[in-house]
């Protein structure tokens, strides 16, 4: 109990100032904002931490430790990519049913340049 009450209390400061700034859309907005732009990023990491996996596999057919931590790798960096696609979709199709409006095309998430 004591937890919950610290972090209603740690968020408290963040949804005054949401309010007193505009509303609380305006948070939302932009905490949306740093996810659209930390989504490419992770997704990035994810895909080198397979290749990089994949690189230790086929260079180290002798070495028994190296060969088990590409294969551990490889595995790790698949089931990253797997669950962050799959979320997505799963999103996706979830605000589809209930109406939400998301535009009518698939947006792939990039990097804005600047």
């Amino acid at each position: 109990m004591k937890k919950v009450i610290l972090a209603a209390l740690a968020f408290a400061p963040a949804l005054a100032a949401a309010q007193t700034l505009g509303n609380l859309e305006t948070l939302v907005r932009s905490i949306g904002r740093l996810i659209d732009l930390a989504l490419p990023i992770v997704v990035a990491i994810a895909l080198l931490a397979f290749f990089w996996g994949l690189v230790k596999f086929i260079f180290s057919a002798s070495g028994e430790d190296a060969h088990k931590e590409g294969q551990r790798l490889m595995i790790w960096g698949l089931v990253a990519l797997f669950v962050m696609v799959s979320v997505w979709g799963l999103v996706r199709f979830i605000g589809t049913a209930l109406g939400v409006g998301q535009g009518d095309t698939i947006t792939v998430p990039t990097v804005p340049l600047r």
